[in-house]
């Protein structure tokens, strides 16, 4: 017994914005004048009539669990997505309005295991679901479910794969031995697993009837004809079908590399495979006209035509290549993704050769694996700051990828450079384990080498100069004594500060060759496992270890300082002294233009704290946000801009937060909208936070006065860097984050000021510069 449990789907699409991938299709569906594709986890669809695509994701309310099924009802112009948790949504109307079915899902008598959603087959308005429990039935008027059938044997549930309707008597194509399954539709009592009838033998993946006739499909990859209950061998495909369906009258039948079209009585209309361009696997497929869509786990959906299936359009929404980013790296408008990956322990085999993503103009580059000279698993990026259309990629196998204006150019190993190949004791057998980059403020790309005595090294990329330093003192043995490095970060001091698997925090500078590290539980270290670091503008070093956060707060004393200790963040939770993230998994911490911190982790997804980490200010997750998964890779801040990208194992999605970062100089600060019309109702808002309203100031440097006044000289608002901050509890009306300002449109006195131009007097307290702006508002 499923009660209805539905709840309708937030939209995001205010501040959020999804960087899917279409590239690995799960289904296509045609239906109302377009053809529907589900990639892993979204959905998109193509206007037949416009060419038109658009997408549904996370940020439009879709769950962001992995797709196994959709279908598209005409009767009600709605979709219906069907996932591997037995979760189901209903997309609906012209604004894709998502409704969320959870009953399934939640069903706590139904193992976790069996819940997959197979298929969906409408008919008269119900709906008949296929799961791996068997078939439950969803009234699309009522939007509500029905009865469920456990057919196995004495009410057992079993797989149901499809299920179809033929001669007012409904099929069911079962695994595990159940064979094909049938009873009457009229019968009132189809909960009662005795009311179905068991035709064949074995294992069948599909029942599909087309106009008349019945076909089904079974795991010994034959097709039959079912005439009188009786099978009837048709075919044998070379490949198990993966996706069988009926549309516009034809049997369509999809394997790894072919698609088979048929017509009512099974004469082959259309062949459609693979070919030296699209080298892909199929996963399923449709028709619409006189073409063939199909989906593939390669190129997204490939478009041709039925009568001459030969030549293939791709159609496909701009997105990266794949969803499991494993790195990410922003800068001026720009991401770049790296899938190269490797486990907990750093073994990297099997080795990735997926390729690179490049967001830059709000368009992706895809670079495949054959343009980037041969690296495989890449994994952290280096944006150049004195040439920032030079990246540097480190390939955990091979060395150094470098790559100008998204052409792979030169790659650095043992051989050119001064990277040390790993050489293992008693093998002839090498690799070079390149980890964590950095960029310094003076040109040099520092890097971290695993298995080696000096994995610290620095690469000049203007003299091509390399220069390796030792770790020997507290490494002595690199094969046995550390298994890898997780970050790496450089202070105002010039120290070199790197995670560690064995060894905690280790810093290093090279003035004096000092080298230390931190990791003890002596040291107030909660594990000996760094997975993330960063310095903030205090040049405080914030530690995310697998059991929780630690600051080391005096970073400069670290060498002289005989007994160093890390300190962790002691909030009040109702009264009540509380570590803040205890025992958290942390993945990555990044600091953005204000120095609030946004920290990642494996299962509770995203925080976002003030600066001394005493205020939460977000705590995104997947269900109150649009996050795909509450496993965060890595996070990546535009400071240009202050969006804030978040790669999950599941999707990369970005938070305009609307900071930035702050400049040297007042001579670029201006002001938008500008002039503010009353059509943009954007003022009065008490949420600072929302980016989308209110009146934002930008190109500040990093500690300013601003002062708002009329025409006539009287104070409106007033605001201060590091005093009126937007995450502050005291709800300011005008807060300054970084070099970004915004106020509300409200005066001293909490009403919206009158029409009429405003002057902004902005004055930096550090250098006494100042800078006047005029804003115009029209209410």
């Amino acid at each position: 017994m499923l009660i209805s449990l539905t709840s309708k789907a937030q939209n995001f699409s205010a501040l959020w914005e999804g960087h899917f991938s279409y590239y690995n299709i799960k289904d296509v569906v045609q239906g109302n004048d377009k053809i529907y594709a589900a990639s892993e986890n979204v959905v998109f669809s193509y206007d037949l009539i416009t060419n038109e695509l658009q997408t549904i994701t996370t940020v439009d309310g879709l769950s962001g669990e992995s797709i196994t099924t959709i279908e598209y009802s005409e009767t009600y112009e709605s979709l219906l997505i069907g996932y591997e948790n037995g979760l189901i949504e209903i997309i609906s109307g012209s604004d894709n309005e998502v409704l969320r079915v959870v009953d399934i899902r939640d069903k706590e008598t139904i193992s976790p295991v069996f819940k997959r959603i197979n298929h969906f087959n409408e008919h008269n308005g119900l709906v008949y679901i296929s799961t791996d429990y068997g078939i439950s039935v969803y009234d699309l008027d009522r939007l509500e479910f029905g009865d469920s059938y456990f057919i196995g044997a004495g009410g057992s549930q079993i797989v149901v794969k499809q299920t179809t309707i033929f001669n007012n008597s409904i099929y069911a194509a079962c695994g595990s031995n159940n064979a094909v399954k049938k009873a009457l539709l009229s019968n009132p009592n189809l909960i009662d697993y005795q009311q179905w009838q068991t035709l064949n033998n074995g294992n069948f993946l599909a029942v599909q009837s087309v106009e008349g006739n019945l076909y089904a499909v079974k795991s010994d990859n034959g097709i039959y004809q079912i005439i009188n209950d009786t099978f009837i061998g048709l075919f044998t495909y070379p490949n198990q079908p993966l996706d069988v369906k009926e549309a516009n009258g034809s049997l369509i039948i999809t394997t790894q590399s072919s698609v088979f079209v048929y017509d009512s009585s099974f004469l082959l209309q259309a062949t459609a495979s693979g070919n030296q361009e699209y080298n892909t696997l199929f996963s399923s497929a449709t028709i619409s006209d006189e073409h063939i869509y199909i989906g593939t786990s390669d190129f997204g959906v490939l478009k041709t035509e039925i009568t001459n299936p030969l030549d293939y359009i791709v159609i496909r929404p701009d997105g990266p290549l794949r969803n499991n980013a494993f790195k990410i790296e922003a800068g001026d408008n720009n991401l770049w993704v790296t899938y190269g990956e490797y486990d907990q322990f750093y073994n990297p085999y099997p080795l990735r050769t997926y390729g690179l993503s490049h967001l830059v103009d709000d368009e992706w580059n895809n670079i495949p694996y054959d343009s980037l000279l041969t690296a495989r698993n890449l994994t952290y990026i280096a944006i150049n700051p004195l040439n920032p259309t030079q990246t540097y990629i480190s390939a955990f196998f091979n060395g150094l990828l470098e790559i100008n204006d998204d052409i792979a150019t030169n790659l650095y190993d043992q051989n050119n450079s001064g990277l040390e190949s790993t050489q293992f004791p008693n093998t002839t057998y090498t690799d070079l384990r390149l980890g964590p980059l950095k960029f310094d403020r003076n040109g040099l790309l520092w890097s971290m080498t695993c298995f080696v005595v000096r994995p610290l090294k620095s690469y000049n990329p203007s003299s091509g100069q390399w220069q390796s330093y030792s770790f020997e003192e507290i490494i002595p043995n690199p094969f046995g004594d550390e298994l890898g490095f997780s970050d790496l970060e450089i202070d105002t001091n010039g120290t070199k500060w790197t995670g560690s698997f064995f060894n905690g925090v280790i810093g290093y500078n090279e003035s004096g060759s000092r080298v230390k590290r931190l990791y003890t539980q002596e040291q107030n270290m909660p594990s000996k496992s760094v997975k993330a670091l960063a310095i903030d503008n205090r040049n405080q070093l914030w530690i995310g270890t697998e059991k929780g956060l630690r600051v080391l707060y005096n970073t400069s004393n670290f060498f002289d300082e005989p007994s160093v200790e890390a300190s962790e963040i002691v909030i009040l939770d109702d009264g009540i002294p509380k570590e803040l993230l205890s025992n958290q998994f942390i993945t990555d911490i990044k600091v953005d233009g204000s120095n609030n911190k946004w920290i990642g982790t494996l299962d509770s997804g995203i925080f976002y704290f003030s600066p001394d980490g005493q205020q939460t200010i977000y705590h995104f997750t997947k269900d109150n946000s649009p996050l795909p998964s509450n496993t965060i890779s890595d996070i990546s801040i535009d400071s240009q801009n202050g969006r804030v990208y978040i790669a999950t194992n599941k999707g990369l999605v970005s938070f305009l937060s609307g900071g930035s970062k702050p400049e040297d100089e007042l001579k670029d600060a201006y002001v938008y909208p500008n002039p503010v019309r009353p059509e943009y109702n954007i003022l009065g808002a008490n949420d600072l936070n929302n980016i989308n309203n209110g009146v934002k100031i930008k190109g500040l440097t990093k500690n300013v006065n601003i002062k708002i006044t009329d025409i006539e000289g009287n104070l409106v608002a007033e605001a201060q860097s590091k005093v009126n901050s937007r995450a502050s509890q005291a709800n300011y009306n005008f807060a300054i984050d970084g070099g970004t300002a915004i106020w509300n449109g409200k005066n001293l006195r909490n009403n919206i000021v009158a029409s009429g131009v405003y002057l902004i007097l902005i004055s930096d307290l550090d250098s006494f510069e100042t800078k006047v702006l005029k804003l115009l508002i029209i209410r």
